[in-house]
């Protein structure tokens, strides 16, 4: 027993249970060897009209390109990670099975870094062009690759695959019948490049810069409310920060139809009024009651219907 025995016995064990499923992904003239990470099984599913089964064909072959806008977000039964087939030489393996030697490691991946691939042209293409690629796993079975970054530094190319039929996305239409804009008598997309052959909205470019209200923990609700009420112990230089955050717990209580919430906030305000020490601005109880009476009413107000501060002359005296 030794090292060296080990080695051979896991590489030999691997190879035997574990084996490496090469395929021949194929544009035209160009290909490339490539493995997908896991293996492709065979599809087998019992629909209403009989048993359907597929069995994945070794050669990918590229159909053409769509805009990465318009395939969306399809449903998939499957996604695997695509690397070419790393080159392996006789001289790579020695005698008597086993691993090879670290320094036949180093020198057979620096010969593949050299070599040209059509599996890295097509991954760095797609990803420049923020482009799918629609490629054909077997019998009317389809699927598309395209480039996911995991980082900032680092992507991968990726296979995700559709469920067995012409109809497996169905804002595309049958996918059998789909042709190159050369043969359209005007460019679907538009001269700006704005629109779209398919019923896709992505001309909307919404803004994600205000933070969403999110309560999954307790802890997001419990610093929430800890918020309000240190900005209302410090009424009235805090009354607008306050009165911001106040309206941002009602509108997200109302939509998780969390209304006990209002109830208990306003139940909170009212006890943090009378807790008011005998130095603080007379200003900062009318407005903690205020808050109290008009959160418990905004129960059966608008979604929309802000709470307003409180016009009082302690106010109209500061404004003049």
């Amino acid at each position: 027993l030794s090292m060296a025995s080990c080695q051979a016995l896991f590489s030999k064990l691997a190879e035997t249970q574990f084996p490496a499923v090469s395929y021949t992904l194929r544009c035209g003239h160009m290909s490339s060897e490539v493995q997908a990470v896991p293996v492709l099984e065979t599809f087998r599913k019992v629909y209403d009209f009989g048993p359907v089964v597929r069995e994945p064909s070794r050669e990918m072959n590229i159909l053409g390109f769509l805009d990465s806008k318009d395939i969306a977000s399809p449903a998939v039964i499957s996604r695997h990670l695509v690397l070419p087939r790393p080159t392996k030489t006789e001289k790579d393996v020695p005698e008597g099975g086993g691993v090879p030697p670290a320094e036949g490691e180093s020198d057979t991946a620096e010969q593949d870094g050299k070599a040209p691939s059509f599996c890295v042209l097509l991954h760095g293409s797609l990803k420049v062009e923020s482009m799918v690629a629609l490629v054909q796993l077997g019998e009317n079975w389809y699927g598309f690759l395209y480039s996911w970054a995991d980082s900032k530094k680092k992507s991968n190319l990726m296979l995700s695959v559709l469920e067995p039929g012409e109809d497996s996305v169905s804002w595309l239409g049958k996918i059998n019948q789909l042709g190159p804009i050369s043969c359209s008598t005007h460019n679907p997309y538009g001269e700006d490049d704005t629109l779209s052959p398919y019923p896709v909205r992505h001309a909307d470019k919404r803004s994600y810069a205000q933070n969403t209200t999110v309560w999954i923990k307790p802890s997001g609700l419990q610093t929430d409310v800890q918020k309000i009420l240190r900005n209302a112990r410090k009424l009235p230089e805090k009354q607008q920060t306050f009165y911001k955050e106040l309206n941002r717990l009602r509108k997200a209580a109302l939509s998780f139809g969390f209304v006990d919430l209002l109830e208990g906030m306003s139940a909170m305000l009212e006890r943090e009024c009378t807790l008011l020490p005998g130095t603080a601005h007379p200003d900062a109880a009318l407005q903690l009651t205020h808050a109290a009476k008009e959160l418990r009413l905004a129960i059966n107000k608008d979604y929309d219907d802000n709470i307003a501060p409180l016009q009082t002359h302690f106010t109209k005296a500061e404004n003049d």
